[in-house]
């Protein structure tokens, strides 16, 4: 069995599996010959879906760790307080 580094990749995959459903699709083949296609159709959709399932997970866990980066930083920083008072105590307000 190929390893996964010997394997095509996603887009590789996608190609064939479209090249499958065209074959499908075109209706000329035995009942024998379409059961191969289409084994081999399922065959390529579960293992691109897979791939994508994969893709997700890695850009979900690049976003939390963004994202934790970001919290990190945040805590790290002081808030931004004016050096001046306001002339007007905020109670003091008029209101119109």
């Amino acid at each position: 069995m190929a390893s996964k580094k010997d394997e095509p990749g996603f887009e590789a995959l996608y190609q064939r599996l479209e090249e499958t459903v065209a074959r499908l699709e075109q209706g000329d083949l035995t009942l024998e010959e379409s059961l191969a296609l289409y084994e081999e159709g399922m065959k390529l959709a579960k293992r691109c879906q897979e791939i994508l399932q994969q893709a997700e997970m890695r850009i979900t866990r690049l976003q939390e760790s963004f994202s934790e980066g970001l919290t990190a930083v945040g805590e790290e920083t002081e808030t931004y307080e004016p050096e001046y008072e306001p002339a007007v105590a905020q109670d003091e307000l008029p209101l119109e």
